[in-house]
């Protein structure tokens, strides 16, 4: 089955580009030019000695003996919480900062939620000497306020966004608007594979690197570039779009996106836009969405501001309706759960959407010989406060 994204931007049903017609200079000129760039042999030179010399690549792939024996499978952890910038979004803004500059773009806008990615654009621009503007809703700039302050000290422009829920989704609004504003000299760093084509794809694209590292890794370590699962946390979906990517085309490794299930599926506070939406358009592209009869976006809840969104990437859509990967979804109180185990087992301090991932590992069924792959996309100096509230509630 193929699961690339055809020309006009869909994957099977889900994608396309559906946006206001001040936005399709841009977008054409994106969707005309990126296949190229990426292709370009001095582009591809430069990003990865970016990589490389700047980010950290590859990222280590850590085999966890403790983790492992408590569940009695090989467990091995992709490490992009050791990336420059601690996430694996650095992986996407090094790449669309490059775009950018050959597109002859001078100002950056960008969204976010838990903040990874806004320090991310932040950092690139800094390093590119671009104006760097970071739309971020009000309520994850209060819980994330060690990432607002970094942004501002790498030099961008923080707009709390006091719309809506004040989360992720309005954020992406506000940035969108900006876009329409400043057609000309400005290019949107989306953070994700959401939004209107080429995004989903050239966001997929750049952080492909994760799984084109982990097939030789595991070569090495294995004698085999194929494990039996990998798991990734999902919200918008890039770091697990990025981490199947290479095996989409291989069924014998199972591919697990795990979404966040707030404080339960029937809660009313929730993000499992897999177990709870339905077909519809937001923010550019036809994907899986929580929403009402009538189509009102329902506003979305997780603990973890990287995956309070209400929709998911249109290749996550894809994957889901073809059944080539499973979704499923974790509660607050079970990452939270799974972060503390890692952190005492292994002496790493997870990001709580990585832990969402973790989780999983309570409800799997894994042999003592299956390799099992956890991709931790970020780690966790973010989330301290959310632990440290934690650790008081239960004693510990």
């Amino acid at each position: 089955m193929d699961f690339e994204v055809n020309p006009k931007g869909f994957y099977g049903e889900f994608g396309g580009a559906f946006i206001p017609e001040m936005l399709y200079p841009n977008v054409m000129e994106l969707q005309r030019n990126y296949l190229n760039i990426l292709h370009d042999a001095y582009f591809q030179q430069e990003y990865r000695k970016l990589l490389k010399d700047y980010v950290g690549r590859p990222s280590p792939l850590y085999f966890a003996p403790r983790l492992s024996g408590f569940y009695q499978t090989r467990i091995f952890l992709k490490r992009e919480d050791l990336n420059h910038t601690g996430a694996h979004k650095i992986n996407n803004t090094i790449g669309q900062i490059l775009v950018a500059k050959r597109l002859g773009k001078t100002r950056i806008i960008a969204e976010t939620g838990a903040g990874q990615h806004g320090v991310a654009t932040a950092t690139v621009c800094a390093l590119m000497g671009l104006k760097c503007i970071v739309y971020m809703g009000k309520i994850d700039a209060e819980r994330q306020a060690p990432n607002v302050l970094r942004m501002k000290m790498l030099g961008a422009e923080v707009v709390p966004v006091y719309s809506g829920n004040m989360t992720l989704k309005d954020a992406t609004n506000e940035a969108i608007r900006d876009w329409i504003n400043h057609p000309a000299d400005t290019h949107y760093i989306i953070g994700s594979v959401v939004g209107p084509h080429p995004y989903p794809d050239l966001v997929t694209r750049l952080q492909a690197i994760i799984s084109e590292e982990m097939k030789r890794q595991l070569r090495e370590q294995t004698g085999n570039e194929n494990p039996g699962f990998i798991i990734a946390c999902v919200g918008g979906g890039s770091n697990a779009a990025g981490a199947f990517y290479h095996y989409l085309d291989n069924p014998e490794v199972r591919l697990i996106a795990v979404e966040a299930a707030g404080k339960g599926i029937d809660s009313g506070e929730s993000a499992a836009t897999m177990a709870l939406g339905h077909p519809g358009i937001l923010h550019g592209s036809r994907t899986m969405l929580m929403q009402t009869e009538d189509g009102q976006i329902t506003e979305p809840y997780s603990l973890s501001a990287g995956l309070d969104y209400p929709g998911i990437g249109p290749i996550h859509s894809h994957l889901f309706k073809t059944g080539r990967a499973v979704y499923e979804n974790a509660t607050d109180e079970e990452s939270l759960e799974a972060a503390f185990r890692l952190t005492r087992l292994e002496g790493i301090i997870p990001a709580l959407e990585s832990a969402h991932a973790l989780a999983f590992l309570d409800k799997g069924r894994f042999k003592p010989d299956d390799v099992v792959v956890i991709i931790l996309s970020g780690r966790g100096d973010k989330d301290m406060d959310t632990y440290i509230r934690y650790m008081e509630k239960h004693d510990m």
